[in-house]
Formats: structure tokens, C-alpha cells, sequence
């Protein structure tokens, strides 16, 4: 499970971690250049608006426009991948004690052999956190602290992701979801031991590219070049089985979603991970097969 994919289309990891502080270092934020983009499907009395997010952000990258806000504050509803509110923010908590810990008598630690135990002791150190501190936890939460902690240590802020700023533009207004906060764990957590620990190793193995990685998207994100940002998601699309279930199954999902939203009036704002809506079998791509026009706003 490479990194690009898990930036670009999974927004549980950066909610697991909003609430744990680390301290942020000086970083160059990708340029600043408004304008992400934003598509609408829409018949005689329903649209819908699509809003690629990113879930992480520096504070200093400008891209909330006044189309976004035109079609956002004109919405009866925002809709994000998983709940994003104080009740969701301790069920992910509560959650994460239920699936993200081993069984009592067994460590982190005891499950690797010597090789991993060098990348993960390594990997431990340049986050600046004791190597027993991640013995009770399963693998593949390790894996995604790898992949998060380091993009906050760098100046990159759950607080900044465009799901929580778009939230904070419109309180009071209705929320839903496309999924549950379950769901999405349950994708990590439904792997074996060596898929795991595979995708944690991998996470190691790139924390030093993590900030890179995400300045790259990010870049491509705020143009609004939804071809440039798949062609970086791309680059770590090796493992087709991964990225049926983490990426086009769940595309798919939200295209049958559409459709069906379609039969009630009204209009919707849905915001997910940018990766949903680039490339090949995205949102977009599954509408089309339906029949549904999706047309670009900007």
C-alpha cells in the first residue's frame, strides 16, 4: 500500500491523529494559487457538487475561493468520506483501542525479524519516539502514524485539511457521510499480519519522502490539474488488489450513491480525498458508465 494512495484517498488516518499535537518545524508550503476543482452532476431538480479534499494541510495554502463558497453556502448538505464532528472524533478514539491494539501477551516488536527490526528501530528514531512505545500497537496502526506524524512534524495540520475548514464555513449546516469510521479502520485492519506489516515497513521505509510526496499533490491539487495530481498518485499504483479496495471499489460505492441522490431534490456538497476524482476509474469515470453527466465548474 504505497503512500501516495494513502494521502490522496483515505481520510481516517489524518482524524486518528488530528487530536495528537506534534510540534510543527519550519516548511515551505507548495505554492499558493487558488483553484482546486470542483465538478456537479445535476437533472431538473437535484445537484450535487464534487470537491476533491486534501485531509492535510499547511496553514499558509490558499484555496478556499468564492465559487467554492458559492456552491458550498448554496447546499443543503455537506457530505465527507467519514463523520467529522466531536461525537466522531471520540468513537474514532474508542475505536481505535478496539482494532488498533494487539491482544495483551503480544508485542509489535516480537512479530518482526532482524531486518525489520533495523528499519522500524531507524524509522522510530527520526520520529523522535522510544522504540517500546509502539510495542502494543497492530501493525498497520503504525504504519499509518509512519505516514502521518511526520507530515505534522512538518507543518502539515489535520486543523488545515479542507474537510475541517469547509465544515467551519458553514455551521449549523446538515452533515452526512458515504461511510462509517468502522468501514474505513477496517480496511487496515482486514489485512493479514504480513500485509501489515509490509505497509508499515513501507511507511518507514518513506517518511522521509512523506512532505515531499504531499507538497508534489498538493501542488497539483491547488491548480486545479486533477490529470498531473493522478499522475503522481500513479507513480505507487503497483498492487492492483489494493487499489480495488482502497480506491475503485469504493469509487464505485459513491457513483452508485450518486445516482441514487439524484431521485431527491436538492443540493448536495460532498468533499473527498482529490485521488477519488482523478484518473482512471474515478467518481467521474463510474457516473459515466451510468449514464450521468458530470461537468466541470472550475
Amino acid at each position: 500500500m504505497k503512500l501516495a494512495k494513502l494521502l490522496a484517498v483515505t481520510a481516517a488516518p489524518f482524524a486518528l491523529l488530528a487530536a495528537n499535537p506534534a510540534l510543527a518545524d519550519d516548511h515551505a508550503a507548495p505554492a499558493a494559487a487558488p483553484g482546486p476543482a470542483l465538478w456537479k452532476v445535476a437533472d431538473e431538480d437535484t445537484t450535487i457538487y464534487l470537491f476533491g479534499t486534501v485531509h492535510v494541510l499547511p496553514k499558509e495554502v490558499e484555496w478556499y475561493d468564492t465559487t467554492i463558497d458559492t456552491a458550498l453556502q448554496s447546499s443543503d448538505i455537506i457530505v465527507t468520506e467519514i463523520p467529522m464532528d466531536p461525537s466522531a472524533d471520540a468513537a474514532m478514539q474508542e475505536l481505535t483501542m478496539q482494532k488498533g491494539m494487539l491482544p495483551a501477551g503480544t508485542t509489535l516488536r516480537g512479530m518482526l525479524n532482524a531486518d525489520q527490526t533495523t528499519t522500524f528501530t531507524a524509522a522510530m528514531g527520526k520520529i523522535g519516539i522510544p522504540v517500546e512505545a509502539f510495542d502494543t500497537l497492530k501493525p498497520w496502526m503504525a504504519g499509518l502514524t509512519f505516514t502521518v506524524l511526520p507530515l505534522m512534524q512538518q507543518g502539515y495540520s489535520p486543523d488545515a485539511g479542507v474537510e475541517k475548514v469547509l465544515l467551519g464555513k458553514v455551521p449549523g449546516k446538515a452533515t452526512g457521510a458515504l461511510e462509517t469510521i468502522e468501514f474505513q479502520l477496517g480496511i487496515f485492519d482486514g489485512m493479514d499480519q504480513e500485509a501489515q506489516v509490509k505497509f508499515m515497513l513501507e511507511a518507514a521505509d518513506g517518511i522521509d519522502k512523506a512532505a515531499p510526496m504531499l507538497d508534489r499533490m498538493v501542488a497539483e491539487w491547488v491548480k486545479g490539474d486533477a490529470d498531473s495530481l493522478a499522475a503522481v498518485m500513479n507513480e505507487g499504483m503497483t498492487d492492483p488488489a489494493v487499489a480495488e479496495a482502497l480506491l475503485y471499489s469504493r469509487n464505485a460505492n459513491w457513483a452508485e450513491w450518486i445516482d441514487t441522490r439524484l431521485d431527491e431534490p436538492g443540493t448536495v456538497f460532498i468533499a473527498v480525498g482529490a485521488g477519488h476524482l482523478a484518473g482512471a476509474k474515478s467518481v467521474q469515470d463510474y457516473l459515466a458508465e451510468k449514464g450521468i453527466t458530470v461537468t466541470r465548474v472550475k
